[in-house]
């Protein structure tokens, strides 16, 4: 059929744009639906970590990103957190994702949501396979062993549109049409806590704070709160700020957010508003991210609250998961439990990251003030207070989403998927691969590309060639990348390194495996 799509992709926020991207770059043929001609200017979703930028360099495009920041260029993305105000005699400059900067290619970044989708949309209209449908919403989502019929309308002109694929991915945030429409559920934790977003401008707040060492931004744990946060962050260095915090029982749109801002930071100071919102405090993670030729991604499949950055960074995760799975199924050389595989890695990631990361640390910390307060035992309070700050940067330390369990990597028999592990250069099945430098000085992420590639450290070309033969016997596209540095070897623990096109490692050994062409099936999903 002429007009006929490969995928229908439904929402054109930064995961719908990222997938777009991705399969744009592979030459799938794909169409974007989103509804907005523009770009929202609320600037959330700042943090990006490393692994993110990561993507951004496979895209081609880390550098524009980093170019189109608003923050002045290597200034901190750490936090600062406080105890009642931010005036308090008790702060802390905590440890952040900088403690685990050695295990990735890239720096990561700061800059508010809107300039990153920029970015990534001026990259997607590069992309000549994809077609994008600005100002379209989808209407009805239809699925049958053949393909995928999505309808959508045109907000401005009331016209209707029948786009056919073979699947559809819904992108189309917590509320997302797709999820409904293909029968998925969703669970989670519902706070039952009423938010404000404020997004405002104050030099005066720019200039009280200057007692801190430079940072992002500024977390208020006042007691009374119950471990929820007032968190305030940097749009710019000048006077751009954003401002979040539960808010009183009982308020309303009344509610004076001036009085909020001024109690948390611990001084009065003027500002101009522009833009007030509320949300609801809740953590939902969708049961499976697949049904049938229906996919889901970001906050379609697991929303949360804007904490510690996991939604968009795990979104964009999603996109680059799914998004090579799905070319290679489309382009013929990945197996039926390919994308079956996307769920299975990416779901129990977030559902730990809504219980164990976002949840649980609610639950601590509410455990924590109720404890220790500098009002009953100043002396007990100060010991405990100085050990949380050890206790954040662990946080950091333990979050690394690996794959162990999956059906797709040769990981060990009790592996499971999930967002908890240990930064390592061991090169792990399952696991992220760590950058080194190859002997020509360059790294081994700029060898890296979108198909499968083997890491021949010093190793004879027998082992090369069992892998060669089993990827051609399957058409898996398989680079090899030969090389007699012995740093990188010893770092990585062994001389053969199976690296997926996400580096993620598939498998690794001393030798070749009993049987390649088995191997070869099992991580691209064959039988």
């Amino acid at each position: 059929m002429k007009d006929r799509h490969q995928a229908v992709i439904v929402g054109g926020g930064p995961v719908g744009v990222a997938l777009a991207v991705t399969l744009g770059l592979r030459g799938i043929r794909c169409v974007l639906v989103e509804s907005r001609l523009g770009l929202d200017r609320i600037p959330k979703g700042q943090n990006l970590t490393q692994r993110t930028l990561e993507h951004f360099y496979f895209w081609g495009i880390s550098d524009a990103l980093r170019a189109a920041r608003l923050m002045p260029p290597g200034y901190p993305i750490g936090e600062i957190t406080a105890y009642g105000s931010l005036m308090s005699e008790y702060w802390q400059a905590p440890a952040g994702r900088e403690t685990v900067r050695p295990w990735y290619f890239q720096d990561n970044e700061r800059l508010p949501q809107y300039l990153m989708e920029a970015v990534l949309r001026e990259k997607l209209a590069q992309c000549p396979t994809v077609e994008c449908r600005y100002g379209w919403s989808a209407e009805t989502v239809e699925q049958d062993s053949a393909g995928v019929r999505v309808t959508i309308w045109e907000e401005a002109g009331g016209r209707r549109d029948v786009l056919t694929a073979d699947y559809v991915v819904g992108c189309d945030g917590a509320r997302s049409v797709v999820r409904r429409q293909a029968g998925i559920a969703s669970s989670g934790t519902d706070f039952a806590r009423r938010m404000v977003l404020a997004v405002f401008r104050s030099r005066g707040l720019s200039e009280g704070l200057k007692r801190f060492p430079p940072r992002s931004t500024y977390r208020v744990m006042h007691p009374d709160l119950q471990g929820y946060w007032q968190f305030f962050g940097r749009i710019d260095v000048e006077e751009g700020w954003f401002f979040h915090a539960p808010v009183p029982a009982g308020s309303g749109e009344d509610l004076d957010v001036l009085r909020l801002i001024q109690d948390a930071a611990g001084f009065t100071f003027a500002c101009e508003f522009d833009h007030i919102g509320f949300w609801d405090l809740r953590v939902a993670v969708a049961e499976t991210y697949q049904a049938g030729r229906v996919f889901i991604a970001g906050d379609a499949a697991h929303s949360h609250p804007p904490y510690g950055g996991f939604g968009l960074n795990n979104g964009l995760e999603d996109a680059v998961n799914l998004g090579w799975k799905l070319a290679a199924t489309l382009q013929g050389w990945g197996g039926e439990r390919l994308l079956q595989s996307y769920g299975s890695e990416r779901q129990p990631v977030f559902r730990q990251v809504a219980e164990d990361f976002i949840a649980a640390r609610i639950a601590r910390d509410k455990a924590f003030f109720d404890r220790h307060n500098p009002d009953r035992d100043r002396a007990e309070f100060e010991r405990a207070w100085n050990a949380n700050e050890n206790d954040i940067r662990d946080r950091v330390q333990v979050y690394e989403p690996n794959y162990e369990g999956s059906p797709i990597v040769a990981g060990p028999p009790d592996g499971v998927c999930g967002a908890h592990g240990t930064h390592s250069f061991a090169a792990r099945a399952g696991h992220h691969l760590a950058p080194l430098p190859l002997s020509s000085a360059r790294n081994i992420y700029q060898e890296l590309g979108a198909c499968f590639t083997l890491l021949a450290l010093g190793v004879d070309d027998a082992a090369v060639d069992a892998f060669e033969k089993a990827a051609a016997s399957l058409g898996v596209p398989l680079r090899v990348i030969r090389d007699s540095y012995l740093d990188e070897r010893v770092k990585y623990g062994s001389p053969l390194v199976l690296v997926r096109p996400d580096q993620f490692v598939a498998w690794s050994g001393d030798g070749p495996p009993a049987d390649p062409p088995a191997l070869m099936r099992k991580v691209v999903g064959g039988a």
